[in-house]
C-alpha cells in the first residue's frame, strides 16, 4: 500500500472507521500518560501501517513496534549495551531436540489485539499465510515484499495447540530467532471487520502493541495514542499522544525544532548542530549496528570482479572526511562490523585512505584518470538510516573520480532503491547497474553477516545482491546455522568477516551513530545500540 496512491473518499472512509473504534479521549482518560510530544521523521511519507512496515529497519519504530509486538522481540531499553532476544508475543522457544528444524513458540496468554480481539496460535498461522502464502484470501504482496526476504529459513508452520506454534525451518538453523524481529502480528478480526481490505485496515490498523492509531494523513502525519490494555507494563506509553511528522529535508526538521514544531528529531543537519546546542537543543546518538556501504556486482561482465578495483574503491574514500561531513554524526567503517565487534577478527586487508595505492591498483586493473572505469550504481536520495545520502554519495564519487573510477549514480526514491536491493544485481530491472548503496542493521550474525554473503542467500531469495559466492564461506555459514554454541558462533562468523573483508566484497564507507536532537520538552529518551528503537520511553 502507498499513502500517497489512496483517494480523497479512501481517506474519508478510514476517519470514518477510526471513529468507530472509540473516541481517544476515553482512551487517555483511562491511562496515566500525559503530554504531546511531535517526532520529526526524515521520511517523505509514513511507512505502511498494516502490520509489516516498508521503509526499512527505520519503518519498525514508527508503524512497527509502537502498533505491532513481533513473537521474539529485541531489548531496547538499555543504551550502555547492545540488546538482546527477549520473550515478546511468544514466552519461550526453542529448537526441538529431536529434530532441530522445529521450533516450537508457547505463546503469551491474555493479549489483546486493539480491537479487542484475542491473540492466539490461530492469528500467528493467519499472520504467515498473509505473507508467505500467495494462495492466502487475505496474502497481501505489499507487506510480503518487505518480511518475506527476512525470513528466508522458514519452510511451513502449523498450529500445535490454541497457545502453541511450530515453524519448520529449511535446514538446522540456530539463528532462527533472529528472523523472527520482523514478523509482526496484527488482527485477523480486525481485516474481517474493514471488509478484508488492507486499503481500510491502514486507517484502523489492530495489534497488539503499546500504542493505538488515532489519526493518519500520508505525507503528513501519524498521531498515536496509548493502548490502555497493552501487556507489557515495561512498554505502556508515558505520552497521551505522539505525533511522527514527515519533514524529509535535514535543515527544515532542524528549523522545525527550533520554531517548536517539533520537539525532537532524527538525523539533524550536520551544519546546524551548533546552532541546535546553542539554542539549547541536546543533541545525542549511540554506537549503533548500522553501516553505509555499496555492494558490488559479482556477476560475468561486471568490472567488480576484479578485486584489484574492489580494493581500490575502498582504499580511495576519506571516511574521517566522510564523518566530518557529517559533523561527526559517523564513524569511520573498516569493515561491515566495527572493530569492537566479536564478528570482526582480523582480516589481512586493512581499509583505510590510501590514494596513492589506490591509483596504483586501478593502473594494474587497466584504468586511470585519463582513461576511467565507467559505470553506474543505484542509490536513494534520502531517509531513515541513509543519513546525508547525496552529500555523501556525492563525496564518494569525487574521490573515486581522483583514482580513475568514474560513477553516474541512479538516484531513487528509498523505497524504489530496497525494492532493488532485494531484487538483487541479476534482475532485469538492474541491466547496466553494479552497485547499490544501501544502508542497513548489523546487529546479529544473521543481519550482519550471513545474508549478504551465503549463497544460498542470492536475491530475490535473501538480500545477497551481488551474487557473491565463496565456498569456504558457504561452509562456514552452514556451520554457524548447525551450532547451538554463542562461542563457536562467533568464532565461525569473525571467520566469515576476515574472508569478505579480504575479498573486499563492498565498499564500506562508514557506521551511523543515529543522531536525534531533543528540545528540553523531552524528559525522557532511550537510545537502543540498535536501529529499533522504542518511542514508549519518550516523556
Amino acid at each position: 500500500m502507498r499513502h500517497a496512491s489512496l483517494s480523497r473518499r479512501q481517506l474519508l472512509a478510514g476517519a470514518s472507521a477510526l471513529a468507530a473504534l472509540g473516541p481517544t479521549g476515553a482512551v487517555l482518560a483511562e491511562g496515566t500518560a500525559s503530554g504531546s510530544l511531535t517526532y520529526g521523521i526524515s521520511l517523505f511519507d509514513l511507512p505502511l501501517t498494516t502490520g509489516q512496515p516498508d521503509r526499512g529497519a527505520g519503518g519498525y519504530q514508527f508503524t512497527g513496534l509502537t502498533l505491532y509486538d513481533p513473537l521474539v522481540a529485541w531489548e531496547l531499553d538499555v543504551a550502555d549495551r547492545p540488546g538482546k532476544l527477549v520473550p515478546g508475543l511468544a514466552t519461550s522457544w526453542e529448537s526441538d531436540p529431536a529434530d532441530r528444524r522445529n521450533w516450537i513458540f508457547r505463546l503469551r496468554e491474555g493479549v489483546k489485539f486493539h480491537d479487542g480481539s484475542g491473540f492466539d496460535a490461530d492469528a500467528v498461522i493467519w499472520n504467515f499465510d498473509k505473507v508467505l502464502d500467495a494462495k492466502a484470501p487475505h496474502y497481501d504482496q505489499r507487506q510480503a515484499s518487505q518480511v518475506r526476504p527476512r525470513l528466508p529459513s522458514v519452510a511451513s508452520y502449523k498450529k500445535l495447540d490454541p497457545m502453541t506454534v511450530q515453524v519448520t525451518t529449511k535446514a538446522v538453523d540456530a539463528l532462527f530467532p533472529y528472523q523472527m524481529l520482523w514478523f509482526l502480528i496484527s488482527s485477523p478480526a480486525q481485516y474481517e471487520a474493514v471488509g478484508r481490505d488492507w486499503t481500510k485496515f491502514a486507517f484502523q490498523p489492530a495489534g497488539t502493541g503499546p500504542y493505538r492509531l488515532a489519526a493518519l494523513v500520508p505525507r503528513v502525519r501519524l498521531d498515536l495514542v496509548p493502548n490502555p490494555t497493552y501487556w507489557n507494563p515495561k512498554r505502556m506509553p508515558r505520552l497521551a499522544k505522539l505525533t511522527l511528522a514527515c519533514i524529509p529535508e535535514d535543515l527544515a526538521r532542524a528549523n522545525a525544532l527550533l520554531s517548536g514544531n517539533a520537539d525532537l528529531i532524527e538525523l539533524p543537519a550536520p551544519d546546524a548542530v551548533p546552532r541546535l546546542k546553542g539554542a539549547g537543543m541536546r543533541v545525542t546518538g549511540n554506537d549503533t549496528p548500522h553501516v553505509w556501504n555499496y555492494h558490488l556486482s559479482m556477476l560475468e561482465g561486471s568490472p567488480w570482479r576484479d578485486l584489484r578495483l574492489r580494493k581500490a574503491a575502498n582504499l580511495a574514500i576519506d571516511r574521517d572526511g566522510v564523518a566530518a561531513l557529517m559533523g561527526g554524526l559517523a564513524t569511520p567503517a573498516v569493515g561491515q562490523v566495527q572493530p569492537s565487534s566479536p564478528w570482526f577478527g582480523k582480516p589481512g586487508f586493512k581499509i583505510g585512505y590510501d590514494i596513492d595505492a589506490a591509483r596504483k591498483l586501478v593502473k594494474e586493473a587497466g584504468y586511470s584518470v585519463q582513461n576511467p572505469l565507467k559505470t553506474r550504481f543505484i542509490i536513494p536520495t534520502g531517509g531513515s538510516g541513509q543519513m546525508l545520502s547525496l552529500p555523501i554519495n556525492e563525496f564518494v564519487q569525487q574521490s573515486w573520480a581522483e583514482v580513475g573510477i568514474a560513477i553516474e549514480f541512479q538516484a531513487v526514491e528509498l523505497e524504489v532503491a530496497y525494492t532493488a536491493w532485494r531484487q538483487g544485481a541479476a534482475d532485469p530491472s538492474m541491466k547496466g547497474i553494479t552497485g547499490s548503496n544501501i544502508a542497513y542493521v548489523t546487529s546479529d550474525p544473521l543481519y550482519a553477516i550471513l545474508r549478504f554473503y551465503d549463497s544460498k542467500q542470492v536475491a530475490p531469495t535473501g538480500v545477497n545482491w551481488s551474487h557473491y559466492r565463496n565456498p569456504e564461506v558457504d561452509t562456514l555459514c552452514d556451520a554457524v546455522r548447525a551450532s547451538f554454541d554463542p562461542a563457536e558462533q562467533d568464532k565461525m562468523v569473525a571467520r566469515i568477516h576476515e574472508i569478505v573483508v579480504d575479498d573486499a566484497v563492498q565498499v564500506w564507507v562508514v557506521h551511523d551513530t543515529n543522531p536525534h536532537a531533543l528540545s528540553a520538552k523531552v524528559k525522557g529518551y532511550t537510545q537502543a545500540q540498535h536501529w529499533f528503537q522504542d518511542l514508549t520511553t519518550l516523556g
